[in-house]
């Protein structure tokens, strides 16, 4: 018999209508180190044993392997439809008038779906790179963030509910600075918030801000991202994994550093969503959400031992003018011109 987790095992998070929704989800972003056939049937793997969200984007390369995959596991009779929460997101470059409704169609047709559950505006500008390209590379039309800009993007994600294209629409790579700028102008308030959170980064303000907005926090890099592209690694970066507060709750559990990434994750009210290809991988992965918590103390101990360590710091997104990569971020607490 196939090994399969127990459903209603697995914790739940609640969105603004009411409807929950997995603690935990598995990430596809990889294809440029794994290739989009390994990740799709990662995709696979991890639906048979017991994955219900799957996390996915245009960018990613590899909605259309996943959508085979899909396919497969509904003619299969492994999963329906209506059990799967699907999320994608609309790339840099499809915000222009009619662009983001087209991106989506595009993804729904990879994908093979009639609705996406979750659809995110990826980042908060029109600003592009080409795939894989290095951390030096600038896009001379990369442009500072314009609430008229994007609200251009998300005034056609709220038409793309109203098609019943997608159920749930959300944000991603957000400040609150841009966030009190655009939610007074939402006819739709985004559902999630995609945003970096790991135990070096835990973004405490904007988590909070986010909660107190009924917006579901949705956290990638979830462990750190150790497979991250190079260019977005600096030697200041600190490893999730080495924090003292980590260490020492893998060897109380006796569970691998990672394990206890994702417990503090779960713990802490986001959805983590951690990309692995590797079966006993992802298998941990969800089952570390189940089984065995962190005590209050080893969750209070990684809550001290945030760093503040942003890893994807998105510096491929600048534009002519900007100072450091810490612009896109509004550290001064005002949206960075």
């Amino acid at each position: 018999m196939e090994k399969r987790i127990d459903q209603s095992l697995i914790p739940k998070r609640t969105l603004p209508g009411g409807e929950q929704i997995p603690c935990m989800g598995l990430g596809t972003f990889g294809s440029d180190k794994y290739g989009a056939d390994v990740v799709s049937e990662a995709v696979y793997g991890a639906i048979k044993y017991g994955y219900r969200l799957i996390d996915c984007a245009a960018v990613y390369q590899n909605e259309a392997q996943i959508g085979q995959v899909l396919g497969r596991l509904f003619e299969e009779g492994a999963v329906e439809r209506q059990e799967l929460f699907i999320t994608s997101k609309v790339w840099n470059d499809r915000h222009g008038e009619g662009e983001v409704i087209a991106s989506c169609k595009k993804s729904l047709a990879d994908l093979g779906l009639e609705q996406i559950d979750l659809y995110f505006v990826h980042w908060p500008f029109p600003n592009y790179h080409a795939p894989g390209c290095d951390g030096d590379s600038r896009n001379p039309d990369s442009r500072p963030f314009s609430v008229e800009e994007f609200m251009g993007a998300w005034r056609q994600c709220e038409r793309l509910v109203e098609l019943g294209l997608v159920r749930y629409i959300g944000m991603s790579n957000m400040t609150i600075p841009k966030l009190e700028a655009v939610l007074p102008l939402c006819r739709i308030k985004p559902a999630a918030l995609e945003m970096e959170l790991h135990p070096s980064f835990q973004q405490p303000e904007l988590f909070d801000y986010a909660v107190s907005h009924d917006i579901l926090p949705i956290g990638y890099c979830p462990i750190g991202s150790p497979s991250r592209p190079e260019r977005d690694r600096t030697a200041e970066d600190v490893a999730d994994t080495q924090l003292p507060s980590v260490e020492a709750a893998a060897k109380a559990h006796q569970v691998h550093p990672a394990v206890i990434c994702l417990k503090w994750a779960v713990q802490r009210g986001q959805i983590p969503i951690p990309f692995s290809v590797k079966e006993p991988q992802y298998i941990s992965n969800l089952e570390c959400a189940v089984f065995d918590p962190l005590t209050d103390e080893e969750m209070e101990a990684i809550r001290r031992d945030d760093k503040n360590c942003r890893l994807v710091k998105g510096q491929v997104f600048l534009w002519e003018g900007a100072g450091g990569w810490e612009d896109l971020w509004d550290v001064d607490g005002t949206i960075t011109k």
